[in-house]
């Protein structure tokens, strides 16, 4: 997001995501920006390589830009009100949550528990905090995150409770990731992810991130950014 370029690529994305829930496609980009698809391609392999966004594995089509992603995963995201036909994906809970603050909207979150396989249905909002009992599990430590963001993304999962998640941690997964109780998560998505869309939105630091994730209390070396 070092010239004006690729600010205006990066902000189409996210647009379009939050008015459509899909990612532009390359050639959309082209024509948007007025420029060429070779161009927006270096553009989009820019963004990425600075974490701003991430790419399918072919490089060809934009996969995520936070908290939004382009393909299904374990979480569908609904706004409240009746009018709004809009749906997106979320990547994960901390994302389906990262949603609803990046839009300011509130929304009905629909997963699955892994470990039982029970439906979660539930609403969170900017103002309104998920379940308490609800579980969150994060799959690997926060400097480990974008080795595999995807994959990363995939497995932080919600889960009807903390026994559920301790029993399919044990089970497929023993002596690794961190459990959270929802709120908490829900908590850190907010200033995480509440400036995605806004006009004036700059990337924030390492020790601006540090910062918001000690604010509720993930601390230790499992939280520690790289």
């Amino acid at each position: 997001m070092n010239t004006p370029e690729s600010r205006k690529v990066r902000d189409l994305v996210y647009e379009t995501f939050a008015s459509e829930g899909r990612a532009p496609s390359m050639a959309e980009l082209a024509r948007r920006t007025g420029s060429t698809v070779e161009t927006v391609h270096g553009i989009l392999h820019d963004l990425a390589a600075a974490h701003a966004l991430v790419l399918t594995p072919d490089g060809d089509a934009v996969r995520m830009a936070h908290p939004f992603t382009s393909a299904p995963m374990a979480f569908v995201v609904t706004p409240l009100d009746g009018h709004d036909d809009r749906r997106w994906w979320g990547g994960c809970a901390w994302d389906s949550f990262g949603i609803s603050a990046a839009l300011d909207l509130d929304v009905r979150i629909d997963t699955a528990c892994p470990h039982c396989g029970t439906a979660l249905s539930f609403t969170s909002g900017p103002d309104t905090p998920p379940p308490a009992g609800i579980t969150v599990r994060f799959p690997r430590p926060a400097e480990e995150w974008w080795d595999d963001v995807v994959g990363t993304c995939t497995m932080i999962r919600a889960f009807c409770d903390r026994d559920h998640a301790e029993q399919w941690t044990a089970a497929h997964a023993p002596g690794t990731g961190y459990l959270a109780d929802a709120p908490t998560v829900w908590r850190l998505a907010g200033p995480w992810y509440g400036d995605r869309l806004a006009p004036d939105f700059q990337p924030h630091s390492r020790e601006h991130n540090q910062k918001l994730l000690d604010q509720c209390a993930l601390t230790g070396p499992f939280w520690h950014l790289p």
